[in-house]
């Protein structure tokens, strides 16, 4: 399996309790999604390793769980490391509401601009993420926030969009200098 293949879950954080438990953070806006899983990879040295466990407890995004057939010495080497799972497993969104893997290399077309280019990646920043669109290889930056989503087309793979008055002036001007 393939990091390309799969999502972001969370991490193995710490050791908890005396059993060889570990705390789970698991970076998901619905954790509860997850109370029946059972197995995750566990990046280890640049490979995906597939582990298996059972969730002792789940409150909010906070997980302990107890690995299957390894010790406690095993168990506690796993903390810091990422977890993943293979992008099949991701519930279905439908409407405005997207995974950002999904819109990557949709066109994106403003209310007020037309066609402003290409989405090339979302870009994660600690306040807020901004989508990062190419047109004519000028980056455009247009936050990722409810107000600007118009309208997702998953089949026509476009992204309609209200960019915040003058943002994109702000790129256009820079492009015509």
């Amino acid at each position: 399996m393939n990091i390309s293949d799969c999502f972001y879950l969370g991490r193995v954080t710490k050791p908890w309790g005396t059993k060889g438990q570990m705390a789970l953070f698991l970076d998901v806006d619905t954790p509860a999604d997850y109370a029946d899983l059972d197995s995750a990879f566990v990046e280890v040295k640049g490979q995906l390793v597939p582990y298996f466990f059972h969730i002792d407890q789940l409150n909010g995004n906070r997980a302990v769980v107890t690995f299957e057939e390894i010790d406690a010495d095993h168990a506690a080497a796993l903390a810091g490391r990422d977890l993943y799972l293979p992008l099949s497993l991701l519930p279905k969104l439908d409407g405005n509401r997207f995974y950002f893997h999904e819109v990557v290399g949709f066109r994106v077309v403003d209310s007020n601009y037309g066609d402003i280019g290409t989405l090339d990646q979302v870009v994660e920043y600690p306040a807020q993420p901004l989508f990062s669109i190419s047109k004519n290889g000028t980056e455009i930056l247009v936050p990722v926030i409810d107000q600007v989503i118009d309208r997702v087309d998953r089949e026509g793979r476009t992204l309609y969009i209200t960019a915040p008055n003058g943002l994109i002036d702000l790129y256009l001007d820079e492009m015509n200098k």
